[in-house]
């Protein structure tokens, strides 16, 4: 059955972005217990998040040249075998290794390997399935990283609340499970190619077009919107309410992943209704609207919830670009998806470090963080603007070639 239907493979798919919200998202949860358990200082801390995504970046990279030429499936299975191995060397390499840091670097490389092929290989495999509206299920693909989000917090902190930090070992393995099913799912399901590789286009015709530069900064901009907020918005709602931690990630990256994933369902099932230059530039716009109100609100509770409302905002801006990048670079295929991701997980490094380093200035306080990390959404809505500038000159050449019968 699963060798017949892309259902199975979409399945399989939508697994694979929930895994990619477990390696990103359980060990910043652990850092405290890093920091008692193994004595690991806050600069270490800092190093182990920075190995996480430049892993990640490299991966996105090489992508852009070799996920083609090895092949889809094994790529994605790989993908599954360097996550099984990064959740469950967390665990075991601490026990066993005198370097307690060390020996986490280790397990973190792992699971930026398992992410970065996760996010090269997971988007062009669903674009290839033959569905409808491709947007439509981009938009539903990435849902799942938002899902996964809030389940890896929700679970992790009735976990620790129930049977206690110290044993987050158990934890990590049982997280790890998720990443073999979806091993075992990837073995059978149907795979198409998206472009044949003698097809693609390749990594200089890509930086070579000027359109495909204006969709590697909106990828930029999507990564930086959305991370700036979510990475700070349990520490903002801790400092603005004065709640406990486990309070304060419910509150914070939990509602914005809530209201993110929302945000992508909604126009999975609008799709056919909403342009989607247009549902990108209205995204931006609720993006710019919520920045503002964390930022400039007096009243605590009315700030947290624009960090919710980002999570609206942002929801639409990363899929989104990946849509129209392939509706107007249709043999762009693995090289495209690749530098896009790049791209993006480069924003997702700059959004945070830039609210994270201009709020240092100001005694830790996010708010003039996140006011100089609102440049990102406003720059997208520019850059959207500059798009459909370019699709109407398009749409302009194309009627005055039919009139002329050229």
């Amino acid at each position: 059955m699963l060798r017949k239907s892309f259902k199975g493979t979409i399945a399989a798919s939508c697994i694979g972005y929930f895994t990619q919200a477990i390696l990103i998202n359980f060990a910043p949860l652990l850092f405290i217990t890093f920091q008692k358990q193994f004595g690991l200082t806050q600069i270490q801390l800092t190093i182990l998040i920075a190995t996480n995504f430049i892993t990640e970046l490299l991966i996105d990279f090489l992508g852009t040249k070799y996920v083609s030429k090895i092949g889809y499936r094994p790529c994605v299975i790989i993908a599954q075998i360097f996550s099984i191995l990064g959740l469950v060397l967390m665990p075991l390499l601490p026990a066993v290794m005198p370097n307690k840091f060390l020996a986490l670097e280790i397990a973190t490389v792992f699971c930026g390997l398992g992410g970065g092929f996760i996010e090269v290989i997971i988007s062009p495999i669903v674009e290839a399935c033959p569905t409808k509206h491709k947007s439509a299920m981009m938009n539903f693909l990435h849902s799942f990283y938002c899902w996964g989000q809030m389940g890896v917090v929700i679970i992790s902190t009735i976990f620790f609340l129930t049977v206690g930090n110290e044993n987050w070992h158990i934890l990590s393995l049982i997280w790890a499970l998720i990443p073999l099913v979806d091993l075992i799912l990837f073995i059978f399901v149907p795979i198409n190619i998206l472009v044949e590789e003698d097809k693609e286009s390749s990594f200089t015709d890509l930086l070579k077009t000027k359109i495909f530069w204006i969709f590697l900064i909106m990828m930029l901009c999507a990564g930086a919107s959305e991370l700036a907020m979510s990475q700070w918005a349990s520490a903002f709602a801790e400092a603005g309410l004065g709640v406990e931690k486990w309070l304060g990630d419910l509150l914070g990256p939990c509602l914005f992943a809530v209201c993110m994933g929302s945000a992508r369902i909604f126009y999975a099932k609008n799709a056919s209704k909403i342009n989607l230059e247009n549902g990108i530039f209205i995204s931006a716009c609720i993006c710019v609207a919520a920045y503002l109100i964390a930022i400039f609100s007096p009243i605590p509770i009315i700030s947290l919830l624009g960090c919710a409302l980002c999570g609206v905002g942002s929801g639409m801006l990363w899929p989104g670009t990946y849509s129209i990048a392939t509706k107007r670079l249709p043999t762009g295929g693995v090289p495209m998806f690749g530098l896009l991701a790049l791209f993006g997980d480069l924003g997702c490094l700059t959004g945070p470090f830039i609210a994270g380093q201009i709020s240092s200035l100001f005694s830790d306080d996010l708010k003039p963080g996140f006011l100089c990390a609102m440049i990102f959404p406003v720059l997208m809505l520019i850059m959207v603007l500059i798009l459909k500038k370019t699709s109407k000159s398009s749409n302009k050449k194309n009627v005055d070639k039919n009139e002329t019968g050229v």
